[in-house]
Parts: C-alpha cells; sequence; structure tokens
C-alpha cells in the first residue's frame, strides 16, 4: 500500500491501521529517497504526509504529480489518497475533486471506488449520505455539530459522490449502495461515458459486514482502479477482507509504553473536541498556556516575542513538575478566535496563511521546549496544525508505537538529529476522549 495523506494526522491514522495489522508501514513526511528506504527494506505500507487539505487546486495540480509519482514508482498494489472522514474539502480549498482528477490520470484509472466511512471512528455511510459521531450522538454530516460549522470549510452537503462531483467539471458521481454492495463483482459498470471523464463510486460501509464487502470491491478491482480516494477505512476495509479470506492473519493486541517523566503539548484547534480535553487537562494537573494567535498578523517581530514567551513558560512549567498544554483557543466561542479574525480582516491578509504562521510557530514553540529540557513525549493537536508543526522538528518519518483512540496513536520520530525517537502523538481537532492528552502521558494502550 502507497498512501498520501491530505493532512498529517489522516496520513499518520493510515499508517497506523495497517501497523497494527501487522504490517510494517511508515508515514513520510515529503516523498522518501532512495537511500531513506534502504534503511527499512521491509515495509509493506509507505505514506507521504502533506497539507493539501488546506491548499488551492493551483498548489495541488503543482506538487501533487510529483509526489503521486514518486509513490508510483514503487509499484504499489494500491495508490491511496487520503482524504478526512469528515469530507473537509471545497472547490477552492483542499478539493478532493482535483486531487481525484490527478490521481486518475497518473494511473490511468477512470472508475474511482471512495470509501469515507469507518465505523471504528464513528463515520458511516447509507445510501450515499456520510454520517459522523460526535459526543453520544450521530449525525448526517451537514447537521454535525462541528462540522455544519466548520470555519474553512463548513459541510452543507451530506452526499459523498455529490460533494466531490461539484469539485470538478470532469467527475460523474455515483453510489454504491448497501443493497448492491455483497451483488457487484466489478466496478466497471459504473465507469462514465465520454473522453476524461472520470466515474467517482462512493461505497456504503455501517458494519462489519459492509466493510469487508467494500474491502473486496477495492482489492479485487485494484487493477482496473489501482487509485482510489477515502479516509483511513479503505485500510480498515482492506484489512478486515485480508483477514476473512485468509492473507493476513490476526494481529497481537498492542500495548501502552508507559508513562512519560515529562511531556509537552500544542494545540492550533477550536474545536469543541479539543476544549473538552483542554477543560479536562487543567483540572487534572496540565499548565494550562494560551499562545496569542494575533501575533501572527503582528509582524515577524512581534510574533517571535510571542514564541519566546510561551516557551519560557512552558520550560517553567516543567521545572515546577507539571507537563504544558499550549493552547490558541478553547473550542469556537473562545473570544480569541474572534479577535484573530478581526485582526485578519484588518490586514487582509489570507486565512491559509495566517493559519500556517500559527502552526509554525507551536512547531518552533515545541522544538525549543524540547531541545531546552530532557522532555521525550509531544503532543501536536490539530489535524492543519500538526502539518505545519511536525516540519519545524526537523522529522523525515513516523512509525507506530501505542494505540489511543483509533485516528490518534503514539509515533516514534525518526529524525537525523536530535528529535530522533521522539514519542509524538498527532490528534486531528475533532478527535479523541476527553482525557486524551492524560492518555498519551501515561503511554497509551487500549482500554
Amino acid at each position: 500500500m502507497a498512501w498520501y495523506g491530505d493532512d498529517f494526522t489522516g496520513a499518520a491514522a493510515t499508517m497506523e491501521v495497517l501497523a497494527f495489522a501487522g504490517l510494517q508501514s511508515m508515514l513520510f513526511l515529503e516523498p522518501p529517497t532512495e537511500k531513506q528506504l534502504a534503511r527499512y527494506p521491509d515495509l509493506r505500507g509507505i505514506g507521504v504526509a502533506s497539507t493539501a487539505r488546506t491548499a488551492s487546486p493551483t498548489w495541488m495540480r503543482e506538487e501533487m504529480p510529483k509526489a503521486f509519482t514518486r509513490l508510483a514508482e514503487l509499484n504499489p498494489a494500491i495508490l491511496h489518497y487520503k482524504a478526512c472522514s469528515t469530507l473537509d474539502s471545497s472547490p477552492e480549498i483542499g478539493s478532493i475533486g482535483c486531487a481525484t482528477e490527478i490521481g486518475a490520470a497518473l494511473t490511468g484509472t477512470r472508475t474511482v471506488p471512495v470509501l469515507i466511512a469507518a465505523p471504528q471512528m464513528r463515520r458511516y455511510q447509507a445510501f450515499g449520505q456520510l454520517f459522523a459521531g460526535h459526543g453520544r450522538g450521530v449525525y448526517r454530516l451537514d447537521r454535525h455539530p462541528v462540522m455544519s460549522r466548520h470555519p474553512v470549510t463548513p459541510m452543507s452537503e451530506a452526499d459523498v459522490a455529490v460533494h466531490i462531483a461539484r469539485q470538478s467539471e470532469r467527475i460523474d458521481g455515483a453510489v454504491l449502495t448497501l443493497e448492491d454492495l455483497p451483488k457487484i463483482t466489478s466496478l466497471g459498470t459504473f465507469a462514465s461515458a465520454g473522453t476524461g471523464r472520470i466515474a467517482v463510486v462512493s461505497l456504503d460501509c455501517l458494519d462489519a459486514a459492509s466493510e469487508a464487502e467494500a474491502g473486496r470491491i477495492i482489492w479485487d478491482g485494484r487493477e482496473a482502479s489501482p487509485f482510489v480516494v477515502g479516509s483511513q477505512g479503505i485500510e480498515f476495509a482492506l484489512v478486515r477482507h485480508w483477514r476473512n479470506i485468509g492473507a493476513l492473519p490476526p494481529a497481537v493486541d498492542p500495548i501502552g509504553i508507559g508513562r512519560a517523566k515529562r511531556m509537552v503539548s500544542v494545540s492550533g484547534s477550536v474545536s469543541p473536541t479539543t476544549a473538552e480535553q483542554i477543560a479536562w487537562s487543567k483540572d487534572n494537573g496540565f499548565a494550562s498556556i494560551a499562545f496569542d494567535v494575533v501575533a501572527a498578523c503582528s509582524g515577524a517581530a512581534t510574533l517571535k516575542q510571542e514564541i519566546s514567551r510561551v516557551s519560557e513558560m512552558a520550560v517553567a512549567a516543567l521545572n515546577d513538575g507539571r507537563d504544558p498544554l499550549i493552547h490558541t483557543a478553547e473550542g469556537p466561542d473562545d473570544p480569541t478566535v474572534e479577535r484573530l479574525r478581526d485582526a485578519i480582516r484588518g490586514i487582509g491578509i489570507d486565512l491559509g496563511e495566517v493559519n500556517q504562521r500559527i502552526g509554525e510557530a507551536l512547531g518552533q514553540v515545541l522544538r525549543d521546549v524540547l531541545t531546552r529540557t530532557d522532555t521525550r513525549r509531544a503532543v501536536i493537536s490539530g489535524g492543519d496544525t500538526s502539518g505545519h508543526a511536525t516540519r519545524q522538528l526537523g522529522v523525515y518519518a513516523l512509525s507506530v508505537l501505542a494505540p489511543t483512540i483509533p485516528g490518534a496513536s503514539i509515533f516514534k520520530a525518526h529524525a537525523d538529529g536530535a528529535m530522533d525517537g521522539l514519542e509524538l502523538a498527532l490528534k486531528g481537532g475533532q478527535m479523541g476522549s476527553p482525557d486524551y492528552f492524560g492518555w498519551v502521558r501515561d503511554g497509551g494502550g487500549p482500554r
């Protein structure tokens, strides 16, 4: 398997599925070189993380063909564009339609299977409509309390095929429903008529049985459709199918790695889920440190001062025996969010550029604190933040150490410098239990 992730947390979650199934896998921050791959000759899964979820189609057309080509040179059975499990995208930002055009053209794929649902993560699809869990409820995507009000790509359409088809003039959307999944042996019947057309076929997935059927369709159709699009639900489905046919033995249950002596966390997420986790952490001994994001709109000198201020506070907290949690906001209703919007409007800067500055600044804080102390475990919260921040650490790849919730494990960092061997957890904004930061501090492991 080879995959290209639209953000770091999702790309890492894809690796996690394969690794915990017993398939040695690694996630690279850039397309791997021959020298890097020579160090790990037994890899069965190779991924590349990106920040495509926040990128424009122009960026995608410039950057993706190079990465896709490098992965295709490895001759994988399947090349997977890993999209967000809540479909974060629009025609202008993180376009799944644009990514599909690029991958389909490179691999000669005319019919692209799409699997977004992943029941293990409380993502479900029925008759084309995507549903996602939040708290104790499960909501259709366009009525989801978080995704329907996403600050960049609010979801107003729950039909997966319709959502993706609206992002490309070349895509025809279709759905393979729960009723028809067991009957289908080939996706060829969905092929679009006309030169240059691409058929995107979204697969329903609700439970173990439908997940196995989706995996069968993707695996058996890999010669005609070697390029696929979806969340880590693709790998969950393939693993279930491989086990059903005896191609993959049951995996040994993973274990935790033990409590960290010290840990430092940074968060650029404004999700209500992350807000709950910050609140839990404040109530359970973590040192809460607010990073003033408006500094990202105030010039390089001001931002540098804020990085220095927060770093000093984090080091002081560690020296005092407390684990620092540095955050930009405590949920979407935090007054800081509106302050940042006002600042952005005031100077007319692009939101994506500001978010990149913030993510990179958090990464610089993290690097500084780790370098100045003996801390060897860290958390980065926020899908986009994870991409920008991780790049500041000089890490070139990640491999799996211990599980937490599906999609947010603890990883081992591979680097040529001081960060080699760092224990690093990456978490999407909507991911994790209220005690997630404590769980990582305690070393993860199944519950």
